[in-house]
């Protein structure tokens, strides 16, 4: 059963570019649209008022889905974007589509950007949409061998495949400090992770397979160094449409207290659409 499009928005402006970006992704996959509208600061009455900014936003939406030709409702609750748009997504089979709330600068410094938030909370697949750049033709997977990425990887995979667009794998190799064979292997062979005999190079071979199953142009690029540094430049340099990231928020380990996690980085110090997906391999 194809998932839904839940697209939130508070009203801001910056939520425009994820409403076309979710209308686009429902005509591709012939999902429905659900229009979330979070009145953030309610009074009574205030959402008939000519000039509340959900009234605006619901006007251009409309006229959005419409254009696409997608099915669609209308919501509309009142509290704060960052509880009840995870208690809403989690309630349903949904593709999040997220745009900027247009928080205050003060709030990013004290509490960080609201995508880290709704990454930890959000169990559903997550389309974060800063910047639209469509049409769709080209994809960076990033492949880290653990097998984070596997869900994200197939929904980009299913994406890909309904409109052609080209699909490039990328592992970066991290400095490594302890010489062992795995490591080894791949410090000697970083740019061509796939041809190694280490579980990253399996998870390539893999998704590589299933990637030219669908009959889309694959290729594997490999770099080495900084993994959040590398996965920028070759975002940058590749010119790319789409980022796709696995999500480790669902693993229960130690790991989880001492590493960074790649995708809240990422999400904040890019202005390229992401698609992330939790973990699902427990």
């Amino acid at each position: 059963m194809t998932p839904e499009i839940l697209i939130p928005t508070n009203g801001f402006k910056g939520t425009w570019q994820s409403i076309e970006y979710g209308a686009w992704l429902a005509k591709t996959l012939g999902s429905k649209i659900t229009l979330l509208g979070v009145n953030e600061n309610p009074s009574p009455g205030a959402i008939d008022e000519t000039h509340h900014p959900l009234e605006e936003v619901f006007a251009y939406a409309t006229g959005v889905f419409q254009l696409n030709g997608a099915e669609y409702r209308l919501e509309v609750q009142n509290g704060s974007a960052d509880e009840l748009i995870p208690q809403r997504a989690n309630q349903a089979d949904v593709i999040v589509v997220l745009g900027k709330l247009g928080r205050p600068t003060i709030r990013h410094l004290l509490s960080g950007r609201s995508i880290r938030h709704f990454l930890e909370e959000i169990k559903q697949p997550i389309l974060y949409v800063p910047e639209l750049r469509l049409p769709l033709k080209r994809i960076l997977i990033c492949i880290g061998g653990l097998g984070y990425e596997v869900a994200a990887e197939d929904l980009a995979v299913q994406i890909a495949a309904k409109c052609q667009a080209e699909i490039t794998l990328l592992n970066v190799v991290p400095p490594i400090d302890f010489d062992y064979p795995t490591a080894r292997a791949l410090q000697e062979n970083w740019r061509h992770p796939e041809e190694t005999d280490t579980p990253i190079g399996k998870s390539l071979r893999i998704a590589l397979d299933v990637a030219q199953a669908a009959g889309l142009h694959t290729t594997v690029r490999g770099r080495q160094g900084n993994v959040v540094e590398e996965i920028f430049a070759e975002s940058r340099e590749g010119n790319y449409d789409l980022l796709c990231m696995g999500s480790s928020y669902s693993v229960h380990s130690l790991r989880q207290m001492y590493s960074p996690n790649v995708t809240a980085e990422i999400a904040n110090g890019t202005n390229c659409p992401i698609l992330t997906a939790r973990y699902n391999g427990e």
